[in-house]
């Protein structure tokens, strides 16, 4: 359309036509962010909204102290109980070391009195059978010593594999200082029941295999 007509027409009273609005580039960055609207930024922002998840947020405040107050105090219940089981066994271990020292000292104690002591005789033939350690063990005695023995007059006492005869009064004195080398010890006065072996009469052929 040339001027002279525009201007005809808007003396006539026509309104220009009304230019057409410019669209933003969605390629050029904009205040609402790289290249995305302020609109469009805000409506991703939107809760519920599909996009990329957002990263958890860590607690803090009081629930994140009360976490870690709590695993504190954990921590220090696992190593109370730690320390507290490690003594135990120490302590064990060392009543154990303090058991076996005192054995020993006591045995050789024990082997140092009974030096001498011994009654036996090498011609006995007569066998005293008796009950040691859960087995059946034997001594061998004369007729005189068998009746002693069975009357609690003797007794016999077991030092590194040996059974040996002795004295009564020794047999005590022995048993305060070592009471496992007692291998045989007779109270007069028990019923024969409990000891089936006191009877004399009651021999066991000696290659019998015990």
């Amino acid at each position: 359309m040339s001027d002279s007509i525009r201007d005809q027409l808007l003396g006539m009273g026509f309104k220009p036509a009304p230019k057409p609005e410019r669209k933003p580039d969605p390629r050029k960055p904009g205040p609402g962010g790289r290249g995305q609207r302020p609109a469009a930024a805000a409506e991703a922002n939107k809760p519920g909204k599909p996009g990329k998840p957002r990263a958890e947020r860590r607690p803090s405040g009081p629930a994140r102290a009360g976490r870690s107050q709590e695993d504190i105090d954990l921590a220090k219940a696992y190593a109370i109980r730690a320390q507290k089981e490690k003594d135990e066994r120490l302590a064990a271990e060392a009543a154990k070391q303090e058991a076996a020292r005192l054995r020993r000292e006591a045995k050789a104690k024990f082997d140092a009195f009974i030096v001498g002591k011994s009654l036996n005789v090498e011609s006995a033939e007569i066998a005293r059978h008796f009950e040691y350690g859960g087995k059946i063990k034997r001594v061998y005695v004369t007729a005189e010593q068998l009746k002693a023995l069975n009357a609690g007059q003797l007794g016999v006492l077991q030092q590194n594999g040996r059974y040996l005869v002795v004295t009564a009064d020794v047999l005590a004195e022995a048993e305060a200082i070592f009471p496992q080398g007692v291998a045989l010890k007779v109270d007069p006065n028990a019923p024969a029941q409990e000891d089936p072996y006191a009877d004399p009469q009651y021999q066991i052929p000696d290659d019998l295999v015990w």
